[in-house]
């Protein structure tokens, strides 16, 4: 763990905190200084009790948000697991924790206090965090805070390029970190990804003042930080790429038998899904339909070294398939929905919601550009179309900003929408 924090370089012909348009106009011209070295010095990973004790001691008796950040190994290994925790809070210094070693960091939640924690997507960090303990009583998040300031890049190496005039490299973002022990080009990576937030942090902030938006950007970060878990899909299966190729209710019954097997063997081995056995593989398995397995290595896409010794696993998962009755086969149409039909359906399935979905996405496109906020951080999609495809009757200010309460929208949200939405809607006497 460093020991102290050390201002981030600025450049001179652009001060942190600029104004929004200031940054629009010169973001492109003006020279970005690159990070290549933590300020602090490269500490040791903290992968120790004593380690941590440490840390817990310097970061009860530092000062201001923590910035936190949290590493995983999509595409590498089995899930969402988290591989390494970054945080960093001025007088502590930057601690870059191994979670494997020290599964309950819940101390440091408590060390802090209920101070606020910054983090860049904060959705996608925050379930990690959570599963090892850690539950922020506050959080700001610097990516929701850039899309309501209207920033056509939102990504952190983008924002703190535009905004700091910094320049992070990103090349380590994908890699495998479950390796052990971590490669120094990688911690240096992860430890400069935490140095930058706070001073992000503070020149979002200030502009978000100055804009009229940090009262919509708190309701936003509060509902990141207390968003539910999503529920489990019905039917994962069905999001196996190319599926939608397939018509034939015993081709799709192939690709279900793979895919559990396929997760089953992921899951067993700690191994990512798509690394055991390719979609393309388990699509072209449900088109050829082999009945033996010197058939199924006979399709290209089980060719491979790895595939062709599994080949008896995935030959019985094949047969299980091909067993079902008749009865047992999954439906082509999929599983039941209470969503809409898709839009480009509204038509002629219904008139008067096309119409009214016309109207509304007007309605919403002209805030958008007035207001400079992504139309999906206006309204979440998926509410508009239902708002449009079933609305209240009558469709007045209070029962559209209560049915878009009921679909999670903020308040600010509601105040902005509901009475535009109502008055786009054809009343009575417009049949």
């Amino acid at each position: 763990m460093s020991s102290a924090a050390t201002p981030l370089p600025v450049p001179a012909d652009q001060p942190a905190g600029a104004p929004d348009g200031a940054a629009g106009d010169t973001a492109a011209s003006r020279p970005v200084v690159p990070l290549t070295e933590p300020a602090d010095g490269l500490a040791p990973v903290v992968d120790t009790p004593a380690a941590f004790e440490r840390v817990l001691e310097a970061f009860a008796a530092a000062s201001g948000p923590v910035a936190a950040d949290a590493e995983r190994a999509s595409g590498y290994r089995y899930g969402q697991r988290t591989y390494l925790v970054q945080v960093r809070r001025e007088g502590a210094g930057t601690a870059l924790v191994d979670p494997v070693a020290l599964p309950d960091l819940s101390p440091l939640r408590a060390a802090v206090g209920d101070v606020e924690w910054v983090l860049h997507a904060a959705s996608q960090d925050l379930p990690g965090l959570a599963e090892h303990g850690v539950v922020p009583a506050r959080v700001f998040d610097t990516e929701l805070a850039a899309r309501l300031l209207g920033m056509e890049r939102v990504g952190l190496a983008a924002v703190v390029a535009e905004v700091l005039g910094l320049g992070l490299a990103k090349e380590h973002s994908a890699v495998d970190w479950s390796t052990r022990p971590l490669p120094p080009e990688w911690l240096r990576y992860a430890a400069l990804d935490v140095e930058v937030l706070v001073p992000l942090r503070d020149a979002l902030a200030a502009r978000l003042e100055e804009t009229g938006k940090a009262g919509w950007a708190a309701q936003e970060f509060e509902a990141v930080r207390t968003a539910p878990p999503p529920a489990p899909r019905v039917d994962p299966w069905r999001r196996t790429s190319g599926t939608h190729t397939l018509r034939d209710p015993r081709r799709l019954a192939v690709v279900r038998s793979l895919w559990e097997a396929r997760d089953a063997n992921a899951r067993r081995r700690d191994v990512a899904p798509g690394r055991v056995l390719p979609d393309r593989a388990i699509v072209a398995a449900a088109e050829a339909l082999p009945r033996t397995v010197a058939q199924l290595v006979e399709v290209p896409a089980f060719a491979g070294k790895g595939t062709r010794r599994r080949a008896a696993y995935w030959q019985r998962a094949v047969d299980e398939a091909l067993a079902l009755p008749a009865s047992a086969l999954p439906s082509v149409r999929g599983p039941r929905s209470d969503a809409p039909p898709p839009p480009r359906a509204w038509a002629d399935r219904d008139p008067a919601a096309a119409a009214r979905l016309l109207a509304a996405r007007a309605v919403v496109t002209e805030l958008s550009e007035r207001l400079a906020v992504p139309v999906e951080n206006l309204l979440q999609p998926d509410a508009l179309r239902r708002l449009c495809w079933t609305p209240p009757d009558p469709a007045d200010t209070e029962s559209v900003a209560a049915f878009l309460r009921g679909r999670g929208a903020r308040q600010w949200q509601v105040e902005l929408l509901a009475e535009p939405l109502a008055a786009a809607f054809p009343g009575p006497q417009d049949g």
